[in-house]
């Protein structure tokens, strides 16, 4: 019997682990890593499915990289859970590459940086992160104005009635005059991530054709706009800005990255606006 288990199975030799060479330390240079031009902080929302994605396409440069931690919020978009994210803003930034300087931080939500105040979201951020800039949507999107010329812009939204008249009253209040506004009225997170781009490219032209206005700005950092804002400018003759666009800009333009990117539109051409 003990003949045949040998025959079948593999013997004690042919299973025996060679001795291990122990090559020891090994010579190792460090090179300046994957940011060394710039490193960007990105907050992002738990309930956000299009920031990163984005940003990806965008935020592509060599030496630069952009690393992200995500901030509680309820799928449900309404001031009470917007405002919640403020005691959560700063714990929240302390997470990314902790110890290691960020060029610029982020804030990647539109309508809470009005709730909570442009002013309010840098506070927080200032606790941890003293040595970086700072943007939001709303910060980025009034930059992207002033560098462009656009002093009356139609606006598109997934928001509520309220929040788009908080909007509205936001950018009137910093000189930006609200000539249209719609609503695509998808308050849940989880499908404003879902609303199509041919929706948005369609709306975003009917918008960009409104007489008088000087381009368009599709708010919220869930909807997916690079894909269609080179058709969109094409047909209105008129720069089309949305949340994410303008905050990728935004965070490259206050790291001192000024790369051209006409593929991403007329506002990736230029560098910020004294």
């Amino acid at each position: 019997m003990s003949t045949a288990l040998a025959a079948d199975g593999p013997t004690t030799a042919d299973t025996a682990t060679p001795d291990c060479i122990d090559l020891g330390v090994l010579p190792s240079t460090l090179s300046p890593g994957i940011a060394s031009r710039a490193a960007i902080g990105v907050v992002v929302l738990a309930t956000d499915q299009t920031v990163e994605h984005e940003f990806r396409g965008i935020i592509r440069q060599p030496g630069v990289a952009f690393f992200e931690a995500r901030i509680p919020m309820a799928n449900e978009v309404t001031p009470e859970n917007l405002m919640a994210m403020k005691a959560h803003l700063a714990p929240t930034a302390d997470l990314i590459l902790p110890s290691i300087p960020l060029s610029v931080v982020a804030f990647g939500c539109t309508s809470a940086s009005m709730v909570i105040g442009e002013e309010g979201v840098f506070e927080e951020l200032r606790k941890v992160r003293p040595e970086a800039k700072y943007t939001n949507p709303v910060t980025a999107a009034l930059a992207a104005f002033r560098t462009l010329g656009m002093r009356r812009i139609a606006v598109l939204t997934p928001y509520s009635p309220d929040i788009n008249e908080n909007l509205r009253k936001y950018f009137e209040g910093r000189g930006v005059g609200v000539a249209a506004m719609g609503t695509f009225l998808r308050t849940d997170d989880r499908e404003a991530a879902r609303i199509s781009r041919e929706s948005i490219r369609d709306a975003a032209i009917a918008a960009g054709r409104t007489p008088g206005v000087d381009g368009v700005f599709v708010s919220c950092t869930s909807l997916e706009v690079a894909p269609v804002v080179a058709e969109v400018e094409a047909v209105t003759g008129k720069p089309l800005l949305s949340s994410n666009l303008a905050m990728a800009w935004h965070c490259l333009r206050l790291a001192g990255v000024d790369d051209p990117q006409p593929e991403f539109g007329m506002l990736y051409g230029r560098g910020l606006a004294g």
